[in-house]
């Protein structure tokens, strides 16, 4: 999947619509990670590729179909998740949850933000452009138009500019059906949908197209 393929879809939101206080409060610690080794650990390289380079988290694409794919596993409902970015020649990368036992939506696809060149977006992938039936109308011409009127509400986006060589520090808070975003202390992103309260996400990746993103620092802890 193309890492900016549903972007075009999602609603423009203005800072009124994003919550200024948490969502979520920080519970139990359930992973830690700053990378300070040289092997990849618990993180799998599912699609090339990724790689510990200098205590940091790299992703890069190696496949023209495809961007890279490193994923770590957890069982988890409500979170909150924080890491430090870098791009490093990518114009952007997907932080994603996933449920690979979940059948309803390509690859198990549950949500996901999106941070590209301009904007950051959030997605419900689940009830979104991942649900199986509206993913194969979507291939269809003839029904792409009818697929779109499906996806109304189910995803957002908000203006905001990416540089690159520059390390940013991202908050994403997923509470029942509601998910937001802070980049560097503020509020960037809201989305509230019904497939983000699926019962259980199973594991968190970061998809990245192009010459490479760094991370550091990624931590999850359950919500509370």
């Amino acid at each position: 999947m193309k890492l900016l393929a549903f972007l075009c879809l999602a609603t423009l939101a203005s800072a009124a619509d994003i919550p200024a206080e948490p969502i979520a409060q920080k519970g139990e610690l359930i992973l830690d990670d700053n990378f300070e080794r040289k092997d990849l650990g618990e993180w799998k390289s599912l699609i090339p590729t990724f790689a510990i380079e200098g205590g940091e988290l790299k992703g890069w694409q190696t496949r023209s179909d495809h961007g890279a794919v490193g994923r770590v596993y957890r069982p988890m409902k409500d979170v909150v998740v924080e890491f430090k970015f870098k791009l490093v020649g990518s114009t952007g990368f997907n932080a994603v949850f996933d449920d690979q036992k979940f059948k309803g939506s390509h690859a198990g696809h549950i949500c996901r933000v999106a941070f590209a060149p301009t904007q950051i977006r959030l997605g419900d992938d689940k009830e979104g452009v991942m649900r199986n039936d509206i993913y194969e109308m979507r291939k269809d011409p003839a029904h792409k138009k009818d697929a779109d009127k499906l996806l109304e509400g189910r995803g957002s986006a908000a203006s905001f500019k990416l540089e690159q060589q520059k390390w940013y520090q991202v908050t994403i808070e997923l509470k029942s059906d509601e998910l937001r975003v802070s980049v560097d202390g503020k509020p960037v992103g809201y989305l509230k949908s019904p497939g983000i309260a699926h019962e259980t996400k199973s594991s968190f990746h970061f998809t990245v197209n192009g010459p490479g993103a760094l991370f550091d620092d990624v931590k999850i802890w359950k919500a509370k």
